[in-house]
């Protein structure tokens, strides 16, 4: 569908993630000629705005709870000619951030969209990460709770892809000490990027954890790329003749095929055998 001329125009602005400096020459141009910002935080974007010298004649708020009855009002006001600058609180928006619902209505009805690209922690840690990483699959925020962590980690674990991953403070440790359990790829995490505290920690999770780890600020963990071939039945019996020492046979194939980068299925009838075995 072609965009319609008479309405205004969707910016989906990229902001920085920490350095105010990296906000892009063409986003601040956006930000100071749209008619209306809509800001996930309007009192974060009010800063960068005052850094860039700039009051937005109309600074609305559009966040996760708010997203159903700002979508319909800001698509009347693109429908009526408005440009809108969408922003979050930092980085590029839709990357974990509301704003989806806004461009699938705006471009259903007709508006043009247009992507103002710019900082992102994502491709910052992709970019200076020193171990393999591509191709990778990125995986937003972790589940809260311990076991639907530990499921999806084995799940996508026993996968080649490299993994992307955001974390909260509070639960950085954990996750760490989870992924020491299931695996022994190098880990990049990264804390604050791009502002004064800025910390990047490279090795294993247990590694990292046992240098000791600052528990606040952002965090982007990216884990390395798995073994790109399908590991030995030699070295399916050796991993498994470790783990069935403590674990029960489903718990060390499950275990086993996050570390191989194996099926669990192939290593469940073998880790049954050896434990009839032992």
């Amino acid at each position: 569908m072609s965009a319609d001329k008479s309405s205004g125009t969707l910016y989906v602005v990229a902001t920085p993630i920490g350095n105010l400096s990296d906000l892009t020459r063409r986003a601040e141009d956006v930000l100071t000629r749209v008619e209306i910002v809509a800001a996930e935080d309007t009192r974060r974007t009010s800063v960068l705005l005052d850094h860039i010298g700039h009051r937005a004649p109309h600074l609305l708020s559009y966040h996760e709870h708010n997203k159903k009855r700002m979508t319909s009002e800001l698509l009347q006001r693109l429908e009526s000619g408005d440009d809108v600058a969408l922003v979050s609180d930092a980085g590029t928006p839709l990357v974990n951030d509301p704003g989806a619902e806004l461009v699938t209505a705006a471009t259903t009805a007709g508006i043009q969209v247009v992507p103002i690209p710019g900082a992102s922690a994502i491709t910052s840690a992709l970019s200076i990460c020193p171990f393999p990483c591509y191709p990778f699959t990125y995986l937003g925020f972790l589940p809260s709770k311990k076991g639907q962590r530990t499921q999806l980690l084995q799940e996508y674990l026993a996968r080649e892809d490299a993994l992307v991953f955001f974390e909260a403070p509070h639960r950085v440790l954990e996750t760490l000490n989870n992924l020491a359990e299931l695996t022994n790829r190098r880990v990049l995490l990264g804390r604050e990027l791009t502002k004064q505290f800025e910390t990047i920690e490279i090795g294993t999770a247990i590694e990292i954890i046992e240098r000791g780890l600052e528990e606040r600020g952002e965090f982007v963990l990216i884990v390395e790329l798995g073994a790109q071939a399908d590991a030995s039945p030699a070295e399916h019996r050796r991993v498994l003749k470790v783990l069935l020492q403590e674990l029960s046979p489903s718990q060390a194939a499950r275990t086993a095929a996050a570390i191989l980068n194996t099926k669990k299925s192939v290593l469940y009838d073998l880790a049954l055998e050896m434990a009839k075995e032992r």
